[in-house]
């Protein structure tokens, strides 16, 4: 069988104005004309890997996503200055991320030779009954890193991201806002993502170095914005949040899953519990791990506990109460949105999230049990 054509939507435009900026980032009015005629898009540009556009420039970019729509990503991207290319890097680091890909970046991994860490990382491979959430989707980060600074303030919070959406972390507007209100003491991007403040190869290198250099209590491991999904069971981008949890029990850690929740979404397998979270943590997740269940009422409930009787027997279903939650997401100081819904529009999507969150932060007022130390 022929393989398919990959395809990529080139075009040339020219820089009219500048949007909004937020660190790594830069949103951009971009003036095209092709043979479709002339038209005015929107485009983000990341700076430290290709310049910083201004006004006037001539900007190459790739319009793939922009042409298909994405919900998420669906703009064009920045792929080269010509007119203003970056200097040349500098310093040590041998570690290439997005791999063999036109826009390969070599970035100072943790836990290389050359990294002033890599003593520590190398030294290191337990986490110390460190609790660990687990999500599927990125929308869910603002709502667990809120619930532990509401009932636990001051908590080092450390974010771990995946590779399964976007691979550059300045991506993400809710990381952004996140960090500016000091509820995220640092990032960690691992695997193909990068640009956090630290790069690791890989999840457990990623979790070590959040713990031992990052300083931070709680680690939240969840994908970049996006999630590619092809309505089978298997293939969508969320099934590493069950080896994620297996990373975290080989460390050492204490998993705690943030289930995927809903009675908004108008697709069957994500109403309830939705499919991700039972095939995630159901089938993938080899190891035990906390399962936040929101203490919810009405026919929400109802249906999660229907479709948590398979977890049972695998993890520990912890019953977490909602209590205040609504008014502690309704205060998070960035915007909460999953699949175009807002918290009034999918509110167990976000209590589920938070009471990871909530159940996370009350893991590290515990005594130490089998899992370690919890470093109060």
């Amino acid at each position: 069988m022929a393989s398919l054509p990959i395809v990529i939507r080139w075009r040339s435009g020219e820089v009219l104005a500048v949007r909004r900026e937020w660190p790594g980032s830069v949103e951009l009015d971009v003036r095209v004309v092709d043979a479709d005629g002339t038209a005015l898009v929107v485009a983000l540009a990341h700076p430290p890997l290709v310049g910083r556009p201004e006004p006037g420039d001539t900007v190459l970019l790739n319009t793939t996503a922009a042409h298909l729509g994405l919900g998420t990503g669906g703009c064009a991207l920045v792929v080269a200055v010509p007119g203003r290319l970056p200097a040349d890097p500098s310093g040590p680091g041998h570690v290439v991320k997005a791999r063999y890909s036109p826009l390969q970046v070599v970035v100072l991994g943790v836990d290389e030779p050359d990294s002033a860490h890599h003593a520590t990382v190398a030294a290191a491979d337990d986490l110390a009954g460190m609790p660990v959430v687990v999500a599927d989707l990125h929308s869910a980060l603002p709502a667990i890193a809120a619930a532990i600074a509401a009932d636990r303030p001051g908590t080092r919070v450390g974010y771990v991201m995946t590779d399964g959406g976007a691979l550059p972390l300045w991506f993400s507007r809710t990381v952004a806002g996140l960090r500016a209100a000091g509820l995220l003491v640092g990032t960690v991007t691992v695997g193909q993502a990068f640009g956090g403040d630290l790069e690791a190869v890989t999840l457990h290198t990623g979790l070590i170095a959040a713990r031992e250099v990052l300083g931070a209590e709680v680690a939240v491991v969840v994908q970049g914005p996006g999630n590619l999904g092809t309505d089978t069971p298997w293939g969508f981008s969320g099934v590493a949040a069950g080896e994620a949890v297996n990373a975290v029990a080989v460390l050492g850690g204490r998993p705690v899953a943030a289930l995927r929740i809903s009675d908004a979404d108008p697709r069957e397998r994500h109403r309830g519990v939705s499919h991700h979270s039972l095939t995630a943590f159901g089938r993938v997740a080899l190891a035990v791990a906390d399962v936040a269940v929101p203490a919810l009422t009405g026919p929400l409930a109802a249906a999660v506990a229907a479709d948590l009787r398979g977890l049972a027997d695998r993890h520990r279903l912890v019953s977490v109460p909602v209590d205040g939650l609504d008014a502690v997401l309704r205060a998070c100081p960035v915007p909460l949105a999953t699949m175009g819904r807002g918290l009034d529009e999918d509110h167990g999507y976000f209590l589920a999230a938070a009471v990871a969150g909530r159940h996370a932060a009350g893991l590290l007022t515990q005594a130490p049990n089998e899992f370690g130390d919890t470093r109060r």
